[in-house]
């Protein structure tokens, strides 16, 4: 009940009602507060004068908008006040509670004060006072009745009493002898509180006493203090007690007001009828409002559980980033351990060759310095054929290690430069780049049921996205079973919406359901949705598989040939599964043909006689004989032929595996085949001199009793 507080409470003052008072436009107000914001007008001041002297607008000129709509609302509701009319436009302030409050009218000298209806009352309210709905902001300008003219609301002030009662403190047992407990019981017959163990030792539960109804202290409480119902009185009568409604101004009357008041000419209804009729109202209106308050509640829970959600979830994801980045991190650490390791190798290679190369130097220099040091001593001396023994092997030396220093010897095999540059830039863009992916596959699709329907053996399946899910979807995998609750097979992948399967069986309910996909893998599936095909097959031969000799008119129902030779035509639908009944009119018969009629495989072929091959079942009829013909085999040959007006039909009846013909509502031989198994389409075959009409959609003959469906050698199709 703590959320019906606000409701009780007055938007003037913002404690909860004291003798409140109805407006007319439906609204409370405690009936102090409506005389501290009573506005005084001036006695030449009328509603039309206050609107048209107004210069320029205000904050509150809005006020005049809700003034003029109440001009013409005479018959809502708002008007039906005697006395009553539209008040000029007052500032205002703020209440307690948020809504707009007008201030009080300047005090009147005690003198001008008269009585408001008894001895000992509040001052009556001077003449040309206004009021206006802190609510709505609706003004009224009060009558000579002040504000007697408003109707006490009686249940409102009920309302609060009890809701203040049941706040009170807690009731105490009335027979404990020393410091009573808390009750926990009241019994409504012995018109007693009592605590628990009162109850058990003075008020057993057997004998007379099991029959007394023990209730909650508070619902006790409430029924002990509920008053009588009091009897209303007009407000215009006071008098006279409420004992009508008035349909037309939607509030109750007296017998007075009927006769001499403005309600004689309306329609009125009993009190006693109307309180019952709008009771039920109230009530099934309050059924409506509590499933969607129900609905409201089940959706907060949902919003706190996805708060706490969407906390555990951002914890989770928060800490699986962070591992992602520091095995990000990890991986670059050991990549530049590797990379430092490749530096450190060129470094010692470099070091190598350099120093190598210094120490080879070296040992050259110091042999052609010690070369050069002995040839300047040769050259002193001056034996000359002692020089001239030795002089020609010095030259050739001293050439050769001239030579050798030519050759490379004093160019660095090794650059002082690494000849390594790290390639950081595709790291660094994807670093940059480094961004959060579709991570999860697609949530569970949602069926449109209002689109999804079978139509003869087809099937029309629409789903969409749940509304909101964000998560992106690359197509969709739409599975059905085989009718017969076997397992689900993939009838459609793609990225379409809707999906229509044809070919389906007649009289048989498909489970459907549908997931989607996307690179993170396939989601869930939807809900199961059951589909049933249609009992009865309706059907039409078929212009894209038939002989191009074939005409066919009527919308496909009436065909003929153009050739003199045989040509043959199927239905659009085909059969694997129930009963099947079709009938065929012969329209016009010349020159004694032999038409054919039956079922054939989706291959049969299109230009022979029906039966002539292995893909087709047949009975061909002359004018005075019939034959069943497979595979070129002609089989029980029987008397009665056709001619014009003729009907033929064909019974296929998959429970029992046989094909049955008839001639005019009669069977036409034996069974004629028998071991029917798998899928097969209505089929005829026929020359120009024939011409035959299709009638499907028929119920099975009277003579014939269908088996029972034995599907487990059935083939789907």
């Amino acid at each position: 009940m703590d959320e019906m507080e606000e409701e009780l409470k007055c938007p003037v003052c913002g404690s909860f009602f004291r003798e409140p008072i109805i407006l007319p436009c439906s609204h409370n107000i405690c009936l102090a507060c409506a005389r501290n914001i009573l506005v005084q007008t001036p006695d030449a001041e009328s509603p039309q004068s206050s609107r048209a002297s107004g210069s320029g607008l205000s904050d509150y000129d809005y006020l005049d908008l809700d003034k003029m709509s109440l001009y013409s609302e005479a018959d809502s509701g708002y008007g039906s006040y005697g006395g009553f009319v539209s008040a000029p436009t007052t500032p205002c302030q703020k209440s307690p509670n948020g809504v707009r409050v007008f201030p009080p009218a300047v005090p009147q000298p005690p003198a001008q004060h008269h009585l408001l209806g008894h001895p000992g009352s509040l001052p009556a309210i001077p003449r040309n006072s206004c009021i206006t709905c802190p609510q709505c902001h609706r003004s009224l300008n009060l009558d000579e009745r002040g504000l007697r003219g408003f109707a006490k609301n009686r249940v409102l002030e009920g309302v609060v009493d009890r809701y203040q009662q049941s706040k009170a403190a807690a009731l105490k047992c009335q027979l404990c002898e020393k410091s009573p407990k808390e009750a926990t019981v009241m019994c409504e017959q012995c018109d007693v509180f009592y605590c628990d163990p009162c109850r058990l030792r003075c008020h057993p539960p057997r004998g007379p006493l099991a029959k007394h109804r023990l209730v909650p202290p508070a619902h006790g409480r409430v029924n002990r203090r509920t008053s009588p119902r009091k009897i209303s009185t007009c407000t215009e009568h006071e008098l006279e007690n409420l004992s009508m409604y008035c349909v037309q101004c939607k509030m109750p009357v007296c017998y007075q007001c009927l006769e001499e008041g403005k309600h004689g000419t309306h329609e009125v209804k009993a009190l006693g009828a109307m309180w019952k009729l709008h009771k039920g109202q109230l009530s099934q209106a309050l059924n409506i409002l509590s499933d969607r308050a129900t609905e409201a509640k089940e959706f907060l829970v949902q919003l706190r559980n996805m708060v706490q959600h969407i906390q555990e979830n951002g914890v989770e994801f928060e800490a699986c980033l962070v591992a992602q980045c520091d095995a990000l991190i990890d991986a670059l650490n050991r990549r530049k351990a590797q990379l430092l390791t490749r530096v450190n190798k060129e470094h010692e290679h470099k070091l190598k060759v350099v120093r190598d190369q210094i120490s080879h130097c070296t040992v050259k220099l110091r042999q052609t310095t010690g070369l050069m040091e002995y040839c300047v001593e040769v050259i002193k001396e001056n034996d000359p054929s002692g020089f001239l023994q030795i002089s020609d092997a010095l030259i050739r030396r001293v050439h050769m290690t001239e030579d050798q220093w030519g050759k490379g010897t004093l160019t660095p095999r090794m650059t002082s430069d690494f000849d390594l540059t790290l390639d950081s830039g595709p790291l660094l863009q994807t670093i940059h780049q480094l961004d959060f992916v579709q991570m999860k596959v697609p949530a569970a699709p949602m069926l449109q049921l209002e689109e999804c329907c079978t139509i003869n053996n087809s099937a029309t399946l629409s789903w969409k996205q749940p509304p909101l899910s964000t998560i992106a979807v690359d197509g969709y995998i739409l599975e059905l079973d085989d009718g017969n609750g076997g397992q689900y097979r993939e009838v459609y992948v793609g990225t379409e919406t809707i999906c229509t399967v044809d070919g389906l069986h007649y009289n048989s309910t498909y489970m459907s359901r549908v997931k989607g996909f996307n690179a993170s893998g396939v989601g869930q599936y939807s809900k199961i949705l059951a589909m049933q095909t249609s009992e009865i097959a309706w059907f039409t031969f078929d212009p894209a598989s038939a002989h191009p000799d074939i005409i066919l008119s009527n919308d496909n129902l009436t065909v003929t040939c153009n050739s003199y030779d045989d040509r043959v035509v199927m239905g659009n639908s085909g059969f694997s599964r129930g009963v099947h009944y079709w009938e065929i009119t012969v329209d016009r018969y010349d020159n004694h043909p032999d038409p054919a009629f039956g079922v054939a495989r989706g291959d049969v072929l299109k230009d022979v006689m029906l039966g002539k091959d292995d893909r087709a079942w047949a009975m061909y009829v002359d004018n005075n004989r019939s034959w069943f013909m497979h595979n070129n085999s002609h089989t029980n040959r029987t008397d009665g032929g056709v001619s014009k007006g003729t009907t033929v039909g064909v019974l296929l009846d998959f429970n029992r595996g046989i094909l049955i013909f008839l001639i005019n509502d009669e069977q036409q031989g034996p069974v004629a085949f028998e071991g029917i198994e798998g899928l097969y389409y209505p089929a005829i075959s026929l020359n120009r001199n024939v011409q035959v009409t299709l009638h499907t959609g028929l119920p099975i003959p009277d003579f014939y009793t269908p088996g029972e469906a034995d599907l487990s050698g059935v083939l789907r199709s």
